[in-house]
Parts: C-alpha cells; sequence; structure tokens
C-alpha cells in the first residue's frame, strides 16, 4: 500500500487543519463514492481525474452500503459559498460545501492530502493502493474573486493550453480566468459578423524577441484565434472546474489588429489606415479607434455577439494606454469633442467608456475595466481593476465602485523573478516568490466600508516576452501558489507571514507541479534551457540596481 501523504499540508492553506491522527482510510479499487444532490461536477471531476491517476473506478456507492471504504460528497447551507469541510476517519472520507463549488474546493485539497501521485494522469503502482491519513479539515476563502489574467493576444496561447492553465487554476483554488483577448498584436476570438478580424487580425508577419529594443526578430508569421465553439468548450470547461471567464476586448487603445481588419475604425483623415497592419512589435500603438458613431455600432455588434458565448456578470473594456495623438490632430475627433460638449481628448476617452458602461448595464451586465476607466465617471455598477499601483483601487473604492486589486509592482508575473544574469528575457521589478506571498491586497488607507468593496485579487500574465507554454509556466510558477494563498487564505499581515512555513510546504509543491508537467523556475534558478542568454529585456530605468 503506498503512503504518499505530504506532511507539511496544502497549498493555499486551509482555516485549520487537524491530523494526521492515528489510523488511515485506504484508497483501493473497492474504494465507491457517494454523492450528494447538488454535487455533480465533483464527482465527475473525481471519477475522470483523481480515479485515473489512482487507479480507482469509483463506483457509485450502493443504498445502504457500509460507507467505511468509501468517498461520499454533500451540500450542506449553512456553510458559506465555497467553504467546505474534509474528514478522513473510520468511516470513510467526507466532504462537505456550502454549495457545489465548496465540494469542488474540497476534493482539491483531498487530491493534494493524497499526494504528488494523485496528480497524475496514470497510476506509477497499479494496484498498489494509497492511504490517506485521518484528518479534519475546516475551510473558506477569503475572497470571492481569485484571478489569474492570461494575456493571449501577444502570444497566442492554443486552446488545449487554455485548458490545462484552468485545471492549474483549479488546482489552486483559483475561480476567475480574466481572458485577454485582443490587442494591438493580434484578435483571438471569431467574431462571425466580422470575419476579417480573425482573417486578418489574428496574423502578424513576424515577432520582437525580447523588450521592443532588441534588434532580434523571429521572421515567421504568428497567430491564431478561438472560434465560437472553442470558446463555448473553454467557458464549459471552466464552469465545470467552478471557475468563470471574464472575456477582454481592449477599447479605445490597443485597437491596431482591429483597425488592420477594418481600416474605417482608425483615424483616416490624419493615417492612412488601410497601409496599417498588425502590429509586431511591443509597447502601445498609437493607432487608435476614431471616436464615431460608426465604431460604437461595430463594437456594440462584438460584444453582442460575446454576451453569448460568455455568461459572466462582468465584461473587461480594457481602457488603459490610450494615446491622444491621433485625436488631437483629427479634425473628426476634435469635431466630435465640441459636439459632446467633453472636456477635450482625456474626456472623448472617458464618453467613450461610459458609453458602454451603460450599454452593457441595460443588458444585465456589469463593465469592468483597468483604473484609467474612472477618469470622467462611471455608471454605478461598474468595476475596476487597479494596475497603477494602489491609487486607483483606493479611489475607485472610496467612490462606491468594486475593486480588483493587481498591482503591477506586486502581481504582475511576466516580471522577473530574480535579478541575476540568468533570468530568462528580464522584465521589469524583480518580485520573488517571497515577495508575491508578503502581497496584501486591501490597502490599509481603506476603511471597513471601503475595504469590503475589494472583490478580490489577480495575477496578471502579459506575454509579450512568452512565446510558448513553456515560458508562461517559468513565469507564473511557483509564484502563483503563493499568490493563491494570498487570495484564498486568511493570512495575518505581510511582515508576520510565515515565509519558512510555505517554503516548507511548497517542497511538497513542487512534487506535485512536477507530477502536473509544470516547467517552473526552480529555486537554485532557471534549468539551462530555460535561460535566454542575448535577448534584451525591459529594466525599469531610474530604478534601484535590483528592480
Amino acid at each position: 500500500m503506498s503512503d504518499t501523504t505530504p506532511a507539511t499540508g496544502p497549498i493555499p492553506a486551509p482555516l485549520t487543519l487537524d491530523g494526521p491522527g492515528p489510523g488511515a482510510v485506504a484508497l483501493t479499487p473497492a474504494t465507491t463514492l457517494a454523492a450528494g444532490p447538488g454535487t455533480e461536477t465533483t464527482e465527475r471531476w473525481l471519477r475522470a481525474v483523481l480515479g485515473p491517476a489512482l487507479g480507482l473506478t469509483l463506483p457509485t456507492a450502493p443504498p445502504g452500503a457500509d460507507a467505511g471504504a468509501g468517498l461520499r460528497l454533500r451540500t450542506d447551507d449553512t456553510l458559506g459559498p465555497e467553504e467546505y469541510r474534509l474528514t478522513a476517519g473510520a468511516d470513510g472520507v467526507e466532504i462537505t460545501g456550502g454549495d457545489a463549488a465548496g465540494v469542488f474546493w474540497g476534493a482539491q485539497t483531498l487530491r493534494q492530502l493524497i499526494g504528488p501521485d494523485a496528480f497524475r494522469r496514470a497510476p506509477l503502482r497499479p494496484g498498489a493502493g494509497h492511504r490517506l491519513p485521518y484528518v479534519s479539515v475546516r475551510d473558506a476563502p477569503r475572497f470571492r474573486w481569485r484571478g489569474l489574467m492570461l494575456d493571449v493576444a501577444r502570444h497566442f496561447m492554443p486552446k488545449d493550453g487554455v485548458l490545462r492553465y484552468l485545471d492549474l487554476m483549479a488546482a489552486h483554488k483559483l475561480n476567475v480566468l480574466h481572458f485577454h483577448l485582443t490587442d494591438d498584436q493580434g484578435w483571438r476570438i471569431e467574431i462571425l459578423r466580422y470575419p476579417e478580424l480573425t482573417a486578418t487580425g489574428a496574423w502578424r508577419p513576424r515577432t520582437k524577441y525580447g523588450h521592443r529594443a532588441s534588434p532580434l526578430w523571429e521572421d515567421k508569421p504568428h497567430g491564431g484565434h478561438y472560434t465560437q465553439d472553442d470558446i463555448r468548450e473553454i467557458v464549459a470547461y471552466a464552469a465545470e472546474r467552478h471557475i468563470t471567464v471574464v472575456p477582454e476586448i481592449d477599447v479605445p487603445g490597443h485597437s491596431q489588429a482591429a483597425i488592420a481588419a477594418y481600416p474605417e475604425l482608425g483615424n483616416t483623415d490624419v493615417v492612412d489606415t488601410a497601409a496599417l497592419g498588425v502590429w509586431d512589435t511591443w509597447g502601445v500603438s498609437p493607432n487608435v479607434l476614431a471616436p464615431s458613431e460608426n465604431t460604437l455600432r461595430f463594437y456594440e455588434g462584438v460584444f453582442e455577439e460575446l454576451l453569448g458565448l460568455f455568461p459572466s456578470e462582468f465584461v473587461h473594456v480594457g481602457g488603459d494606454e490610450c494615446p491622444k495623438d491621433q485625436w488631437r490632430a483629427s479634425a473628426a475627433a476634435q469635431a466630435r469633442i465640441a459636439e459632446l460638449g467633453v472636456d477635450g481628448e482625456d474626456g472623448l476617452q472617458s464618453w467613450f467608456i461610459r458609453h458602454f458602461d451603460r450599454w452593457l448595464t441595460a443588458r444585465g451586465r456589469r463593465l469592468i475595466g483597468w483604473d484609467e476607466i474612472l477618469e470622467g465617471g462611471l455608471a454605478e455598477g461598474a468595476a475596476v481593476s487597479s494596475w497603477r499601483g494602489y491609487a486607483g483601487g483606493i479611489a475607485a473604492a472610496r467612490a462606491g465602485h468594486d475593486v480588483v486589486m493587481c498591482p503591477e509592482q506586486q502581481v504582475y508575473l511576466d516580471h522577473r523573478q530574480d535579478g541575476g544574469p540568468d533570468e530568462p528575457v528580464p522584465i521589469g521589478y524583480v518580485r520573488t516568490l517571497e515577495d508575491v506571498y508578503r502581497f496584501e491586497p486591501v490597502p490599509p488607507a481603506l476603511t471597513e466600508t471601503e475595504a469590503a468593496r475589494v472583490l478580490g485579487t489577480q495575477a496578471n500574465v502579459w506575454t509579450e516576452v512568452m512565446e510558448d507554454q513553456a515560458r508562461v509556466d517559468y513565469q507564473v510558477f511557483p509564484r502563483l501558489a503563493a499568490f493563491a494563498e494570498v487570495a484564498w487564505s486568511a493570512l495575518p499581515a505581510p511582515a508576520d507571514r510565515d515565509f519558512a512555513g510555505f517554503e516548507e510546504r511548497m517542497a511538497d509543491h513542487y512534487r506535485r507541479l512536477d507530477a502536473l508537467g509544470v516547467a517552473y523556475r526552480r529555486p537554485g534558478g532557471p534549468l539551462p534551457w530555460q535561460r535566454r542568454p542575448g535577448v534584451l529585456g525591459r529594466p525599469i530605468e531610474g530604478a534601484p540596481p535590483n528592480a
């Protein structure tokens, strides 16, 4: 009988974990599964994922059968949303959740407690069985929004890679995928009424290798897109794992790919938009959407199709980094400013965002955007992703808006993990595993009422220098494990957090990541194949040497 149970506990840390006690539950081919009403997603997941890993079929327990050898799933509405209890004892293993999601998160903890073998796709020792020591877990999340933003516009991630990341999110109890689908460098979602968005906008002729100042290019086309059926599959796969997919369509900046596909969307009186292609370098393109009625109608059509594919409460509209030079030079844009009576070019951007704020609100959805959207006022239900530090989130919460905290300085996982010379394509600030573990999403400057506006937090993964899945893995892990604990667990103040204890638990978690095939950054630094010697990164100018 194999016993690979970790001694140091799950990640993210539960509220309480009592055990291991004397005795153990044997998980063998005879182990049955009894699933109560409302636990169907976990029942399917256990049979489809945990069963093959351990060589278990988990047959349905017959009515009145002895439960000692089995797993039991049930819900209890006296527990809160996503809350769960897990007990392993003489009468088997029972997971009780406040709702279906709570049961599912309990199953994720069960998987960790069984050991790394439970993260494989087939049993390493068929017929050996596993033993789960007697244990009792009580747990509930700190935040309702525990997110990962995945940028598939800069470097396209094929559908199977997205599904894999949904599994990795579920394994860490993250529940929101912020799906960044459009940018200057590519349009990634099929819109049936506008086929050129993917026929033209999904492909660029070449790609800058490294930071935009790098002299290196990959001289081959790059691109791809998700069909609407792909999107339906991704959304359904996420829902089975109690993950919400929040789509992002970026407006009015970061739009060169759309303008390349439909030149009339751009500022045609100052730029030959018909000559524009999908952008092949990094940074912020000067080519932005024209503030015309035609542009509004076009994007209403885009969002209409989007709402049919994504049932999420929130829809992200970007709204950040919109250069105003073309609007300043455009007679049409200046006439629009005069017609609307807005405060210059900044007012024009606010008008654009407020239009879609009202449009989404009228259809029962809520707009969310980067913190620049605060400039000019928002509808009551709009929310803000605070990326330029904490200031935008503080201002939004004080103005009565919900906030997702994702400040660049703390949780942009494209930023480098070490200051050493072997770090691949070193971007931005040095943010170590410990730095992420000590991130606090709720600023102490907020009052209790204002702090309640913080829906949660997310880590952002911008993929300019992540050309494939292995590079994404390297940047995201192991820091996503630390972030997941910040988002889920009831941790003390940053200075009082037990990072040494977290590192001890990570020793076991690395074995789980190995079993999952995650190409994470080792504590000792990158492996030879993970380095990118000679590829220029982006140090922060004027920052300290370790930034």
